[in-house]
C-alpha cells in the first residue's frame, strides 16, 4: 500500500498486545476468567486473539500481493516467509522452560502459533494469487461445510459416530493423534493441530475478502453490515456446530471473523475516516508484530530458566517482590505483572518505530 490503512496497524498491534497479556500472567494460578480460553465449547475474549491475527494476516496478504505478478519469484518469497515462521515456532517449542535445547525429540511438540501462521499464510497466499474473490468465497464456504459434515456425521471405521467433544471419537483430535502422536500439546489434542488448521485457513481468507472490501469501500455501512452477517451466521451455526477454538469449528470461524470485522470497522471509522489520532501505542507494536511476539515468548521462557538463588527464577522473583502485595488481590497482582510486560513491549515497539527499524520475517 502506498497509503497504509491506519486502522489495520492499530488492530494488529492491539491483538499482539492482548496476546502478550494473556501469555504472561504473574502466575497461572490466579488469572481473571476473561483472560483464559474457554474450557472447550464457548468463546471468551482470549479466544478472539489468535483468529484476529490470522484475519489481519489475510488483510495484509491482499494488499501485499494485489499487484504482484503470479510468477516464481513471488512464490519463493511466500515460501521463504512461511518457512521462517514455522522455523521460529519450532525453535520456541524446543526452547522449553527448564530444558533449553535438550528437549527429548520423542515428545517435542510440532504444532504451535507461529507454525500455524506460517502454514495458513502460505496456503492462503497461493489461493489468493490463483483465484478471484468469488472463488475464494466459495472455497471458504466448502471448507466450513465440509469440516462440519466430517466432524459431525462421518462415522469411524468401527461404526462409532463422531462427536464434537474432547474425546477419542472427535475427528479433529483423532487425526492429529494418529499423525502427530506424542508431538502434541496435550495427550489427546492440540489447539494448533493439523486438521483444525484447515478451517483456520478460512479465517485468513475472510481477512483477504475484507481487505478487498476495504480497498473498494464506498460507505462504512457495508463493513458494519458484513460484520453483522458474519456474527449472525456464526452464532446461528453454533446451534449445530458449537463455537470451539480448540478444534477451530466452522461457527468459530464465522463468529470470530465477525467480531474482527466489527472492531476493525469501528477503528476504521474513528481512525481513517474521522482522522482521530488514537491507538498509536498499538500501531508501534503492529509495525513489528511477529518480531515482538517472538521476543516476548523467547524472553518469557528465558526468565524461567535464569535462576535467582537456589529455588527461584527471575520471573517468580520479580512477580513476588514487586507485584505481590497485601493490599492487592492475587488475580490483580497477576494481571498487573502482565500489564507491565505489555508496557515494556509497547516501549520496545515505540523505540523500533522511531528508529525506523522494521523487521520483516
Amino acid at each position: 500500500m502506498k497509503k497504509r490503512i491506519e486502522s489495520v496497524d492499530v488492530l494488529r498491534g492491539f491483538t499482539i498486545a492482548l496476546m502478550i497479556l494473556v501469555n504472561t500472567p504473574g502466575t497461572w494460578s490466579n488469572v481473571y476468567t476473561p483472560l483464559l480460553h474457554a474450557d472447550w465449547h464457548g468463546l471468551t475474549p482470549t479466544d478472539l486473539i489468535f483468529p484476529f491475527f490470522l484475519f489481519i494476516v489475510g488483510i495484509s496478504i491482499y494488499f501485499a500481493y494485489k499487484n504482484k505478478n503470479n510468477d516464481l519469484s513471488t512464490y519463493k518469497k511466500v515460501a521463504t516467509r512461511s518457512l521462517k515462521l514455522i522455523g521460529l515456532g519450532l525453535f520456541l517449542n524446543i526452547f522449553l522452560p527448564y530444558l533449553p535445547f535438550v528437549n527429548d525429540f520423542v515428545t517435542l511438540r510440532f504444532p504451535g502459533v507461529l507454525q500455524r501462521i506460517g502454514i495458513v499464510f502460505f496456503i492462503s497466499s497461493v489461493l489468493y494469487l490463483n483465484f478471484k474473490w468469488k472463488t475464494l468465497l466459495g472455497i471458504g464456504i466448502i471448507i466450513l461445510i465440509g469440516y462440519w459434515l466430517i466432524l459431525g456425521f462421518l462415522p469411524f471405521s468401527d461404526g462409532t459416530l463422531p462427536s464434537f467433544n474432547r474425546v477419542a471419537n472427535n475427528w479433529s483430535n483423532y487425526i492429529d493423534l494418529k499423525i502427530l502422536g506424542n508431538h502434541m500439546w496435550q495427550a489427546d489434542y492440540d489447539p494448533e493441530g493439523l486438521f483444525s488448521t484447515l478451517p483456520s485457513i478460512v479465517t485468513c481468507l475472510s481477512g483477504i475478502l475484507i481487505g478487498r472490501l476495504l480497498d473498494n469501500l464506498k460507505e462504512i455501512k457495508y463493513l458494519f453490515l458484513t460484520a453483522v452477517v458474519l456474527l449472525a451466521s456464526g452464532y446461528i451455526f453454533d446451534i449445530w456446530f458449537p463455537i470451539n477454538k480448540a478444534i477451530w469449528s466452522s461457527s468459530f470461524v464465522l463468529a470470530t471473523s465477525g467480531w474482527a470485522t466489527l472492531i476493525l470497522a469501528v477503528i476504521y471509522y474513528l481512525r481513517d475516516i474521522k482522522q482521530l489520532k488514537f491507538g498509536n501505542i498499538f500501531k508501534y507494536i503492529g509495525m513489528n508484530a511477529i518480531t515482538i511476539y517472538f521476543l516476548s515468548s523467547f524472553i518469557s521462557k528465558s526468565m524461567y530458566l535464569i535462576k535467582v538463588g537456589e529455588n527461584n527464577n527471575i520471573h517468580n522473583y520479580l512477580y513476588e517482590t514487586i507485584f505481590v502485595q497485601s493490599f492487592l488481590s492475587n488475580n490483580l497482582s497477576s494481571l498487573l505483572y502482565g500489564l507491565s510486560v505489555v508496557l515494556f513491549y509497547i516501549g520496545l515497539g515505540y523505540f523500533m518505530y522511531k528508529k525506523k527499524i522494521f523487521i520483516k520475517v
